[in-house]
This record gives structure tokens, sequence and C-alpha cells, in this order.
């Protein structure tokens, strides 16, 4: 047991406590190792750390990185302590929890919340875009920032989507197509439709369950989830989630350390994780500038004493959490992977025909076209573009039965997942929108998303005069237009509203 005063008095680098979930942690020996550095930690030296902690680590990383000896016990509130309240966090172990109030009077979250309470029905969302639109009113700002930034100016997040606006459908007709079936096999698995749940980082800042909830709704929907490294929820809590037999991947991040790489890898085929699909494409963070304006804002606002120099404007949420990533990863390392696990071995974030050969030759069982939803090198092409060119090639060389080919970013219609499949995808990750539904709505909101996908999925293949996904293939589709990118696009105003243009430095108010 120990009091709120007493942890108040160690806020300093030579003795730093902070408060998480009613209990206090002596962290002064870990804030070298802290992979976001130590002025975050520092930041709440002596005070309640959870609404910073809780959306972006998992539960159990405490006792992952830190001694037992370092938990101080339950902390109890010992008369008036003016910063000090309770808080809504969840509390397990039956203890009062105490939290800093930052955000009290804030103008900008009051019509925030206001929002939120005056939200359209779930009945009113009708396409992906809805959720996105929804989201971006009332989710708090540095989530949004997080889930909604892109690299630079943001081209090449649009550009994900904007392409599949360059390919257009030749139907046939007369087709009987009274019954459609979507389903498909994905790296050996049956699944409902060919599209599954990508990864994507810090599930809990959107919804307080995290990823256990986009496990829910694609055990319900049968659909694969990719389980992300950077996930809130911990792995085997996303693990124990999910219904006997649903089919789960792994996205790796790749760690500097081997031995902390190898552990994740074995204890996820242990655990019955269906495929490990690494990503290539982020030896460094991209520049999401987004995330790093809503970061440098809220800094600003607590430590305006400081000297400019000293405030941390650099990244944002995302590099906070990603230091760790191995930046020498190559090639030669893909022999390593296959002797630590049986597990199929995909490679996400290929962006050339090149290394779609090179992912043959080194034995790899698929590969993901992706250049990360537009987050990391701005004007990198859309996956749907790299996709004429990698079948093309792998065609010329007659290894294209050898390797599964799937593709994510941008998606946002059925009509964008059947244009990838008759190119001669496999599959679609879709992440975003989930996300948007997954914060917006909770879990009812993802299975809506979902379902109308579904829905416009099978109403698009009749259209389209095809009932089985393995009749569609390049006959159905113009694609003359798809590599000229200084040509016009049909208008998509759903996009263009629910697209949040870039801002620019905001000038102090006028004394």
């Amino acid at each position: 047991m120990v009091t709120a005063s007493e942890v108040a008095k160690h806020n300093s680098t030579e003795s730093c406590w902070v408060i998480i979930h009613g209990k206090a942690y002596d962290v002064t020996d870990f804030l070298s190792q802290h992979p976001g550095g130590s002025k975050i930690i520092l930041k709440f030296a002596g005070k309640d750390a959870t609404k910073k902690f809780e959306p972006i680590h998992p539960p159990d990383t405490l006792d992952k990185y830190l001694d037992k000896s370092k938990c101080l016990g339950t902390v109890t509130i010992d008369g008036p302590v003016a910063d000090v309240k309770s808080s809504h966090a969840p509390n397990t172990a039956g203890s009062k929890n105490v939290s800093i109030d930052t955000e009290a009077e804030n103008p900008d979250e009051i019509e925030r919340l206001k929002r939120v309470a005056n939200m359209p029905p779930l009945s009113q969302c009708y396409n992906l875009f809805d959720f996105e639109h929804v989201a971006k009113l009332t989710m708090p700002s540095t989530a949004w920032a997080y889930y909604s930034s892109g690299a630079d100016d943001e081209i090449t997040l649009r550009e994900n989507h904007r392409a599949f606006h360059r390919l257009w459908f030749k139907p046939r007709v007369l087709v009987d197509v009274t019954n459609v079936d979507l389903s498909t096999t994905m790296l050996g698995t049956k699944v409902a439709a060919p599209f599954y749940i990508t990864a994507t980082a810090l599930g809990k800042l959107g919804n307080p369950e995290g990823e256990v909830v986009l496990t829910r709704s694609a055990a319900k929907h049968d659909l694969i989830q990719m389980i992300p490294t950077l996930a809130s929820c911990s792995f085997d809590e996303i693990l124990d989630a999910a219904v006997d037999p649903q089919t789960q991947w792994l996205q790796l991040y790749v760690n500097s350390n081997r031995k902390i790489t190898q552990k994740i890898i074995q204890h996820a085929e242990s655990r019955g994780i269906k495929g490990l699909f690494i990503t290539v494409d982020a030896p460094q963070l991209g520049r999401r500038e987004k995330d790093m304006r809503s970061k440098y804002e809220e800094d600003a606002a607590d430590i305006q004493e400081e000297s400019d120099e000293n405030i941390d404007r650099s990244q944002g949420a995302a590099r906070a959490i990603s230091s760790f990533i191995d930046p020498s990863l190559s090639w030669k390392d893909l022999a390593w992977f296959r002797s630590v696990t049986t597990m199929p071995i995909v490679l996400k974030g290929v962006q050339s025909s090149a290394d779609s050969l090179l992912a043959v030759q080194h034995g790899m069982d698929g590969i993901v076209l992706s250049n990360h939803g537009g987050r990391q090198l701005e004007f990198a092409r859309s996956a749907i573009e790299v996709l004429v060119d990698v079948m093309d090639v792998l065609k010329q060389h007659g290894v294209q039965n050898k390797i599964e080919v799937y593709i994510d970013g941008g998606v946002r219609r059925a009509t964008d997942i059947i244009k990838a499949l008759c190119l001669g995808a496999r599959g679609v990750g879709i992440g975003r929108p989930f996300l948007y539904a997954m914060s917006t709505y909770g879990e009812a909101g993802v299975n809506r998303a979902i379902q109308l996908l579904k829905d416009e999925f099978e109403m698009n293949m009749r259209l389209i005069g095809c009932t089985s996904v393995d009749q569609l293939n390049p006959s159905y589709l113009d694609i003359r237009s798809l590599s000229s990118h200084d040509g016009s696009v049909p208008s998509d105003s759903l996009s263009e509203t629910a697209y949040q243009k870039m801002a620019l430095p905001a000038f102090k108010n006028k004394l």
C-alpha cells in the first residue's frame, strides 16, 4: 500500500514512480530502456499514467519488462490531492484507481462529447466511408490523428483508393446468377469471403476493448484476423477471445533482438497461428505529420515553460511504440525464419515485381503488395497498380501458382475487392475502415461494416456476371488507364468528405 502523496514526491530522473491502474510502479531504472524515450514517462512522474499507458500498451507489458519488486502496491488517496481524482479505468484488483483530470473544461473535448451524444444511428451507415466520417467527428483528436495519418502530403494515402477508380468493368450478361458463392481459401483456410481484417496497431485508442472486438467480429463472419505486433491487447488475450476453429495470422515487426523475435514466433505457432506475415516495408517509420502535429500540440500545452529545443515534436504515437524494429532486415534473414517455424511465411509490404520473384526464389508462401496504407514512402505506387506488374512477371516465369498474392490499402468498396481478384489477388486486407467502425459503434459497427461489404460483394458479383470468385479474371476489366497517374478519375464525394485535409501551424491566440 502506498499513498498518492508519497508517489507525488518521486517525480524526477533520480526517482521516478508512476501510477497505472491504481498501483504504483518504480520505473526509474526503466527510463533509459523505454522505446518511446524517457520524456513521456517523466511527464507523468509522480502522477497517474493510466490514461496514456492503456491505449498503446498490452496489459501484460509491465509483467514483461518490470521486475515484480518494482510494483510498490495499491495507491490510496490520503487527504485532498488537488490534481488527483477517481478514474474510470477498469479495476480488476478491487482497489480504487486514481488519475489526473487532464481534460477538464477543455472546450474542444466538451464539443466532441456533444457530437458523441448525437451520433447518427448505426442503421444510417450504408458504406465504409460513413464510419470514417463519424469517427473523424467523434474520436479523440490524438487517436484520430494516429489512425488516419499518412506519409508527408498524404498523396499516396489518397492514391491508394483513387487508383481503383481507373479500372472499369466489362460485365457479362444473361448469366444465371441465382446462387453466388463468395467463399475462397487463403493459405489453405476456407473463408466466407476473400477479404481479411489486416493488422492495425493500437486498437484501444479507438475502443477500450481493443483488438478483441475485431476478433469476435471475424469469428462471427468467418473471416481471418491478422494480429498486429503493436496491438493494445496482449497476444494471448486476442487468442483467448477467438472461437475454435477460428483462423488468425500474426503480423510481425522484426525485433533487433532475434531471441525476442524467435520467442514471439514460436509462441504464436504453439497457440495455433496459421500464418506469419513479416512486415518488410518499415525499416524506418514514415513521416506522419497529422500524428506528429497532434502530439506536438499536446506536448506544447503541457510544457510551455520549456525551451523550444526541449519540446519533443518529433514523432507522435507511432514512433513511441516502434523503435525496436530492426532496420538491417534483409533477404539473407529469411532462411533463419524458415528454421524457427513451420508456419506459412508471407512478406507484407512488397512493392515491385522484382521483389515478388525474389520472394518465390526464397521459398515464401505469399506476399502482400502494400505501401503500408500510404504511411511509409510517399509516392509509392498503389497495391492495385503493382498487382498488374507482379502477376505479369510471375506468369512470364511460370511461377504464379507457387505463391499467393494479397493486397491491402485503399479498399473501401466490394468493387475494389473484385477488381483485385480479377487481376490475380488471392484476397484483400482491410484495416482502417474496421477501426473506424469499432471506434464509433463498437462490435455492432464492425459487424455492420463487414455485412455491408458482403452484401455489396454478392450484388456486384451478380452484376458482373459471376457466381464464384474463381471465375474472376482480367477479361472482366479495362485496365488501360491504371498507370496514368495524371489522368482524371471520377469525383468521389464520399472519400473527399471523409478525408481530413492536412493542417498548417496554428498561430497563438492574440492577447
